[in-house]
């Protein structure tokens, strides 16, 4: 229909390593990286779980959010119609980055059949852009502190630094006990926690490199 290839055109943007003259961020490499370093560690063999980790980490937990709601990025207003047809294109975006099989009958939702005709296409896709990204050369410990480095100093000046640590202040004050609690825990899990902040900060980065 009408908007096919817009459809077409951000499913092929977001699942491609090199689209349009646009290199993969190094951040994305170095993240699927680890999960696949973590799935050898643990002796997890089955692709099915190694693609489910990755689908989860970037495409279902960053792109579906910034599918469903372009607000959050652009200054925008939603209409409910709108959000109505982003609902659509998420669904979809999710149904190609699961591996189970895409099955329809006729009691299948109304947003689950306009799109099951090019599902298995976008799969495709998205098994292409996850072997791409395997193939490609591993980005060492030392190039990556470098590109936070650099992103760092490119983004230094676009946010209001004393602005956070007053909220973070405040925040702080409020839930003391709290914090100090959680301190206390995650010191006890510093593995994870460590692990939770390189993939908050890798989406982070993403984000910005997407919006230059």
């Amino acid at each position: 229909g009408t908007l096919q290839k817009f459809v077409d055109d951000l499913f092929e943007t977001i699942f491609s390593t090199a689209h349009r003259g646009s290199a993969l961020p190094l951040a994305i490499k170095y993240m699927f990286d680890f999960l696949d370093e973590q799935a050898d560690k643990h002796s997890i063999h089955d692709p099915h779980v190694r693609h489910t980790w990755k689908s989860n980490c970037l495409p279902l937990r960053f792109w579906v959010n910034v599918i469903k709601n372009p607000q959050f990025v652009f200054d925008i207003h939603k209409s409910s119609i709108t959000d109505a047809c982003l609902s659509v294109v998420a669904q979809t975006f999710m149904d190609s980055c699961s591996t189970s099989e895409h099955r329809l009958g006729k009691d299948s939702p109304s947003n689950k059949l306009l799109y099951a005709k090019d599902i298995p296409s976008y799969k495709s896709w998205v098994e292409r852009y996850y072997s791409d990204i395997n193939k490609m050369p591993a980005i060492s410990d030392q190039d990556m502190n470098a590109y936070l480095a650099e992103q760092s100093r490119m983004h230094m000046n676009e946010f209001n630094t004393m602005s956070s640590l007053s909220e973070i202040y405040s925040y702080v004050g409020k839930y003391t006990e709290e914090v100090c609690n959680t301190v206390a825990y995650t010191t006890k899990v510093h593995s994870v926690t460590k692990t939770l902040y390189h993939q908050s900060l890798i989406l982070f980065l993403i984000l910005m490199e997407k919006l230059d």
